[in-house]
């Protein structure tokens, strides 16, 4: 192990530390940045604020709220979601140990969302996950949800017992982002149905039916570089607390709460006709109406039937996640494999309903348009990896292929990228990073360290603003959309001999070039090896279809 110089005194100070270690028959070079507990410190709940033997795991919530109605029972639809399964994802740990190689102690911040109960158990130290237990791997738990108090005091509306326990923390957060949550300390369960009567303490509490609560883990900036006055990101200085807990004051990793808040979602609703909201009305305004679609039955073992329940499913686009975590725990007694499937049958489902496309023909061309039907970016939510792309195979009289945009070649999980577009995010270092870290300048996978956005021409949701959209750190880069359009168009030539065109939609989040980076880029334990054997083992990450249309030519 060798200790380099340190950097110009006008950046803050970093220690470049280079390992050697041999990967697949070469040496590998990893650098890293020497960040401190106190560089990720944040407001909210700390470890060891809470009693901890109160928070109980979710197989006792099973006891009331599972096994009794494969519809509305709590438990059921949450066992087989990625929240449930959040801390025995095998993607994660290996995101996890390349990152702490980048930055250390970077590991405690990324549990905060991830491996929540490791701040009730203490156990998010050390930063490499060692010390977590079975308890901290049950994911995001009921009981951490349905103890969470809102950090913002609404008067008159949030339970006055909130009050003394935000108090009690002195600095309270002032923004849901970050998994700055604060918790009851005594564990006591709220919950959006005023009318509960539950066989343990229970307060109610109108915080749990919105929008702010799903923010304080689907905004997450690094706390660890931060947005200087020309609108550019750089290191903060060592050993201190983010200048500013703004998220948008810190370098986006997810901007997915922003982006549904400065929709026409958040601002009004959208009647989406029932595509996503389940029972009841059709007027869409809020994350739980279509992450927790509504159903009618009871919520617990005995209870009375109620109408317009949540359902606890959380399905989003975590479908070959979840394929990765169900062989990797797939004799562990303790998982649902049954649920997983289930979830990820609803994790396909909420992806055939995230765009629609429309294509329409006329000069020689193939119009494609992709209409983003959700309410945020498409894709969203945590950015590596994640990708959506249009396929456009043009035939002959006999069915053959005449041209392809955007082929996907299943055996070597290879996209071809130049025929087509690709809607992602993509990141980057700038110059004065690259001197910092002795890293390459320009597009990386490494997203401790990012502090450049190269790329997002992902699509925006109705009701997108640019200049908004800007200020919240969720630029448009490297497209055009204009304000208020929340669809792209894309023209394709329709070559001699096409008689029809088959254009489809397709969604992919685990491609090869990032599960190979996390393999490749390891140089700590087996994580990343671990993960690529599971990619392979189930389907290299094979994409989902979104949306397929057969257009005749006229």
């Amino acid at each position: 192990m060798t200790t380099g110089s340190r950097p110009s005194k006008n950046w803050p100070a970093v220690v470049w530390v280079s390992l050697l270690a041999l990967a697949g028959g070469g040496v590998v070079l990893a650098s890293i940045i020497n960040l401190t507990q106190q560089d990720f410190r944040l407001s909210g709940t700390q470890m060891g604020g809470v009693d901890q033997v109160r928070f109980r795991s979710s197989t006792n919530c099973r006891i009331c709220h599972g096994d009794f109605d494969p519809v509305s029972a709590p438990y059921d639809a949450w066992a087989g979601s990625l929240m449930a399964q959040a801390g025995r994802d095998p993607l994660f740990m290996a995101q996890m140990t390349n990152a702490n190689q980048d930055v250390a102690n970077v590991g405690t911040f990324c549990m905060r969302c991830h491996v929540p109960m490791s701040y009730v158990s203490g156990h998010a130290l050390p930063p490499d996950g060692s010390a977590l237990d079975a308890r901290d791997l049950d994911g995001v738990t009921c009981h951490l949800c349905h103890s969470m108090v809102d950090p913002i005091y609404q008067p008159g509306v949030s339970p006055p017992e909130d009050l003394p326990i935000l108090t009690a923390l002195g600095v309270t957060p002032q923004y849901y982002a970050n998994a700055q949550f604060v918790l009851d300390p005594r564990g006591t369960r709220r919950g959006p149905l005023a009318d509960a009567q539950p066989p343990h303490e229970f307060i109610y509490s109108p915080f749990h039916r919105t929008a702010n609560m799903c923010g304080t883990c689907h905004e997450v900036g690094n706390v660890a570089v931060s947005r200087r006055p020309d609108g550019t990101y750089l290191y903060n200085a060592v050993d201190q607390a983010t200048p500013s807990e703004n998220p948008a004051h810190q370098f986006p990793l997810e901007r997915t709460f922003s982006e549904w808040r400065l929709s026409a979602f958040a601002n009004g609703g959208v009647d989406m006709h029932g595509r996503f909201n389940g029972e009841g009305p059709t007027v869409v305004s809020t994350c739980q109406d279509c992450h927790m679609p509504k159903v009618s039955g009871p919520v617990c073992a005995g209870g009375e039937p109620r109408t317009r329940v949540a359902r606890h499913e959380f399905a989003g686009g975590a479908a070959q996640v979840l394929d990765l975590i169900a062989e990797f725990t797939r004799e562990d007694p303790s998982v649902d494999q049954d649920a997983i499937a289930e979830g990820r049958r609803r994790s396909v489902s909420m992806l055939q309903r995230a765009a629609s496309l429309e294509v329409s023909g006329g000069d020689g061309r193939l119009n494609v348009r992709v209409v983003n039907e959700t309410g945020h970016k498409l894709p969203t939510g945590h950015i590596e990896g994640r990708r959506v792309w249009i396929n456009v195979m043009f035939l002959d009289a006999a069915d053959n292929i005449v041209l392809e945009h955007g082929a996907y070649d299943a055996g070597t999980a290879e996209l071809d990228e130049h025929s087509t577009v690709v809607y992602e995010m993509l990141v980057g270092l700038s110059p004065e990073a690259a001197v910092i870290t002795g890293l390459p300048a320009g597009v990386t996978g490494r997203m401790s360290l990012a502090n450049t956005i190269e790329k997002d021409n992902r699509i925006p949701p109705r009701g997108f603003r640019n200049a908004e959209f800007e200020a919240a750190g969720a630029p448009v880069v490297g497209a055009a959309y204009a304000d208020g359009q929340y669809w792209d168009d894309r023209p394709f030539l329709i070559p001699r001999r096409a008689v029809r065109a088959v254009v489809r939609l397709l969604y992919q989040n685990t491609p090869r070039h990032y599960i190979e980076s996390l393999r490749n880029g390891n140089v700590t334990d087996n994580r990343g090896e671990v993960l690529y054997n599971l990619w392979e083992a189930t389907g290299k990450g094979k994409p989902c279809l979104l949306y397929t249309s057969d257009a005749a030519d006229e």
